[in-house]
Order: structure tokens, then sequence, then C-alpha cells
């Protein structure tokens, strides 16, 4: 009876965009990945958040792979990729960067 009466209830549409935080245009742009199976790859960072990044890079990994991200002069932060496709990476970091990380790696200036 329940199924009959919620058939034709209004379903508001699905966020497209569903990250957690906005994404910042980046000041810093060289980034190191390293993974179990590959040694160090060097990347070009697009944009990042508190939660994660993209990356520009030629090396292909799969959803789901465990990666270590350095930048510069800062100590390295753990992530899992999201996904992979056409040369870019997307993936979330294990725990939010401290905000003084991605000031540094932005143009943000508060």
């Amino acid at each position: 009876m329940g199924y009959m009466t919620s058939q034709y209830r209004k379903v508001a549409p699905a966020r497209i965009e569903q990250r957690g935080a906005l994404r910042h245009p980046v000041l810093l742009q060289r980034a190191t990945v390293r993974s179990a199976k590959a040694a160090l790859i060097e990347a070009q960072l697009c944009d990042v958040s508190i939660y994660g990044c993209r990356l520009a890079m030629d090396e292909v990994f799969n959803a789901g792979d465990r990666i270590r991200l350095s930048f510069a002069d800062h100590k390295s932060v753990a992530a899992t990729t999201i996904w992979c496709d056409d040369g870019l990476l997307g993936c979330r970091f294990d725990e939010a960067i401290d905000r003084a990380l991605l000031r540094s790696l932005t143009l943000l200036t508060d």
C-alpha cells in the first residue's frame, strides 16, 4: 500500500556537483605522487580543496588506489583515487588538509 501512495511523489533533482567543498585554482602546480604500484610520478596540480584535488599526469590509476601526494616542501598527504580519465586523476584526502597548506597552494588570502 505504501508503494501506491509514494509512487508519484515529487523528487528533487540530483546534485551534479557532489564535492563537499569548493575547489580552488592553484598557485603551485607541481606535485609528486607515490603509490604501491609505481615509484615516483610527477604530476600537475589542477585544483584543490581541503578534502581533495585533481591532478594531470600520464600514469593511469584505478578508483580506490591508495596514494601519497607531496606538494613542494610540505608534508606528504595520504589520499584515495576516486576517478581517473583522459590523463586526469581525482582523489580524496584521508583527512582534510590544513588551511595553511591550502592557502599556500592556492590564491586564497583569508
